[in-house]
């Protein structure tokens, strides 16, 4: 029986190796901190928003507005479509794919871009920030946006090599109490080799032995 990864898992990778097998293995899961719901709920309530624009066969303004939208369409055009990317924004299923050896890899995708010139699917991730964006704002999410597209790949869908991060900001609040978001549309470069190395060297590590380095968390851990 494999493993079952995604990519927020795999990012435990980086911070602990031994947090990461403990945690795959069934030995001890890192506590968890307290979640953000807004976030949570600015997913939900944008997902509601761009699905009111693609039934019309339109893009949101927010995207017109950062970004030259006249080759491009949100994926979900027909009835199939549609259910296909529910099963794509579902973080209990998202975007699978299971290796030869059994280990599943799945990601869920906030929405889907369609280039209508060539058909290529384009990722599309929203992220609400509290603050102004940095310049190094969206290399965080590098890896995230290349597994995306790795898995995509991988169930036969060709992809573009870049994909697009909008960043939802507050800016103010009207005298009826409407908060005002500035938007910043990313194009981010794509790499799926990136995501496959990450994918194999997590799977490498877990088929091996507990790793020894403990960091704060899992250093009395005795395993």
């Amino acid at each position: 029986m494999g493993f079952r990864l995604s990519p927020s898992s795999i990012s435990l990778m980086n911070d602990c190796s031994r947090c990461f097998w403990l945690d795959k293995h069934g030995k001890w899961k890192r506590p968890a901190g307290i979640f953000p719901s807004l976030p949570s709920g600015m997913d939900s309530v944008l997902k509601k928003h761009f699905n009111k624009f693609r039934d019309k066969g339109l893009l949101p303004p927010e995207l017109c507005d950062n970004n030259n939208c006249s080759d491009m369409k949100l994926f979900g055009s027909n009835n199939e479509e549609k259910e296909l990317l529910k099963s794509w924004q579902n973080n209990l299923q998202g975007i699978r794919w299971t290796d030869s050896s059994g280990n599943i890899l799945a990601g869920a995708v906030d929405n889907i871009l369609v280039n209508k010139k060539d058909g290529k699917l384009i990722v599309l991730d929203y992220k609400t920030k509290g603050f102004k964006l940095r310049e190094d704002s969206h290399k965080y999410y590098k890896n995230q946006m290349d597994f995306y597209n790795f898995l995509l790949r991988k169930n036969g869908y060709k992809t573009e090599d870049y994909s697009f991060l909008l960043f939802y900001v507050p800016d103010s609040v009207t005298e009826t109490g409407e908060v005002i978001f500035d938007t910043t549309l990313i194009k981010m470069d794509v790499d799926v080799k990136n995501a496959e190395n990450i994918f194999n060297k997590a799977i490498e590590l877990l088929e091996g032995k507990c790793p020894s380095d403990r960091c704060d968390w899992c250093r009395f851990v005795m395993f």
